[in-house]
């Protein structure tokens, strides 16, 4: 009986392993060397409060033509955003005036959302005008990824930035983090990465977690490093701040567009070797995530482990690296 029950055994975990190595050679073999991005006719313009027109959006290949853009992806946050757009208008009024010659633009992108988030964001706009303030609505849900991605790609700054709709990093935190970029990259054209950072706070945050979320984070962790990202510490903080030249490498050769597009994100800043530097933040965690703590770190593992194995086979190669060959 026993050695019936381990034969039947060895017959399922091969089953499985066999399915598992099939569903790889599918994913590999659907794979596209170059991202596709898709944009639907409507996402291409936004809606000037200010005239009550649409206007398209710029492009980032286009010169930038002022200092700071902030991309807030944004899916049902009606509740949480107005917080963080408080937060994040009053400070750069406030750097506005003490320093003449700064100019900035913050786009929502709003992810297919089903709420008022569009609605609340177009308030913003009302309230602050059509330069300083836009709304990018995607008619369907691409994930956070694909947000950021289309924030980016409608942006006008010579730096970049991309900040969580939920306000858990505190916003005047951007100082310290155009400080790193500018001793990276004096100025647009070259290339840097400044990433926020909760690397600091990691123990005090493992005192607050359950030991079944601090082994899932542990694991986590592991699985970048194994996979991805050995340089970067925290890859999953929403607070990264880029010049024009590194986002246009970066977000027209970004495939992921789901939870673990920072991951993917990094790592191919490390193979294009871009100078990257992580920077602490001041980080207060805010209710009402989207993630559910086991299903999106399992989906976000077989992400890490498919995002490695498609850049090592070929599956999926970098634009900027064709680029430099031809």
């Amino acid at each position: 009986m026993l050695i019936l029950l381990l034969q039947v055994g060895c017959y399922l975990l091969a089953g499985v392993g066999a399915a598992a190595l099939l569903a790889i050679l599918v994913a590999l073999y659907k794979s596209k060397p170059y991202p596709l991005i898709t944009r639907h006719k409507d996402e291409k313009f936004f809606l000037d409060t200010d005239t009550i027109k649409t206007v398209e959006f710029p492009s980032l290949d286009d010169s930038p033509t002022l200092e700071l853009s902030v991309i807030v992806p944004a899916y049902n946050e009606e509740q949480r955003l107005p917080a963080m757009l408080d937060e994040c208008m009053a400070y750069l009024a406030q750097k506005t005036e003490k320093q003449l010659d700064f100019s900035y633009e913050v786009i929502v992108v709003s992810d297919g959302s089903s709420d008022s988030t569009v609605s609340v964001a177009l308030e913003y706009s009302k309230k602050y005008g059509a330069n300083k303030f836009r709304v990018l609505e995607l008619v369907e849900n691409r994930g956070k990824g694909g947000a950021v991605r289309l924030g980016m790609l409608s942006a006008r700054g010579r730096q970049l930035l991309f900040a969580d709709a939920d306000g858990a990093t505190k916003f005047e935190d951007y100082e310290k983090l155009a400080e790193a970029l500018a001793s990276l990259a004096p100025e647009w054209r070259h290339d840097g990465i400044a990433i926020g950072s909760r690397a600091h706070l990691e123990d005090e945050s493992i005192a607050k977690r359950s030991f079944f979320r601090t082994i899932l984070m542990h694991g986590f962790h592991t699985l970048v490093w194994i996979f991805a990202v050995r340089s970067v510490r925290d890859t999953q903080c929403g607070f990264k701040l880029f010049t024009r030249a590194t986002a246009r490498k970066l977000f027209n050769s970004l495939h992921v567009e789901r939870w673990a597009f920072d991951v993917e994100l990094l790592y191919l800043a490390e193979r294009l070797q871009l100078p990257m530097t992580e920077v602490a933040v001041r980080w207060t965690e805010i209710d009402g995530s989207k993630l559910s703590p086991f299903w999106s770190w399992l989906q976000m593992g077989i992400d890490l482990f498919m995002i490695w194995l498609r850049y090592m086979v070929g599956a999926w190669r970098i634009v900027a690296s064709e680029k430099k060959k031809n």
